[in-house]
């Protein structure tokens, strides 16, 4: 069984079950409106528009704080939902880190994380990611997630195209594999 609010530490975060006390401290991290910009729903660093994804993240059991391991600060947010224990998949998302976290390691490592943990219990994980999203598609793709359509419903069952990625637990290992 796949325990979706363990404690993930990595080398240099670490991943908090999100709960209602970590409000202020992530709507400051998700308040930059750059972050934001290519994503489906670009006014997320509203509060009032946050409020339902932190909300969501909260009574989906599976959400987390993305926090910097030596300083506490907080970098983000990111999600597992969907699990189907029969099908041994899950999806990954709703993630986002603050801006001066892009481009480097800190995406990589929140996934390896995520994905490592993840597959001692799946067979299967899920990327949703907004169509034009682009920086988020490149990611999912360097993982080794395989495109597998587009649907115009996205997870949160709001109406956009929305592409889906599988990464299987075989394409992942090669991936680890191939980069040592």
């Amino acid at each position: 069984m796949l325990d979706l609010q363990a404690h993930l530490i990595g080398n240099t975060i670490k991943l908090i079950p999100l709960q209602a006390d970590h409000w202020s401290s992530l709507m400051q991290a998700a308040s930059d409106p750059l972050i934001w910009q290519l994503h489906p729903e670009p006014l997320r660093y509203l509060p009032e528009v946050f409020q339902s994804v932190f909300a969501g993240g909260l009574k989906s059991g599976g959400a987390f704080l993305i926090c910097d391991k030596l300083t506490d600060e907080v970098l983000g947010t990111t999600r597992y939902y969907d699990f189907d224990a029969k099908n041994k998949a899950v999806a990954i998302g709703y993630t986002f880190l603050v801006r001066s976290r892009w481009g480097g390691a800190t995406n990589t490592e929140l996934k390896q994380l995520m994905l490592a943990h993840t597959f001692a219990a799946v067979e299967t994980v899920w990327f949703h990611v907004g169509e034009n999203n682009l920086r988020s598609r490149r990611a999912v793709e360097k993982l080794g997630a395989i495109y597998q359509r587009t649907e115009q419903e996205s997870a949160s069952g709001q109406i956009r195209p929305t592409v889906f990625y599988a990464l299987t637990k075989a394409n992942w290992q090669q991936s680890v594999l191939n980069k040592d």
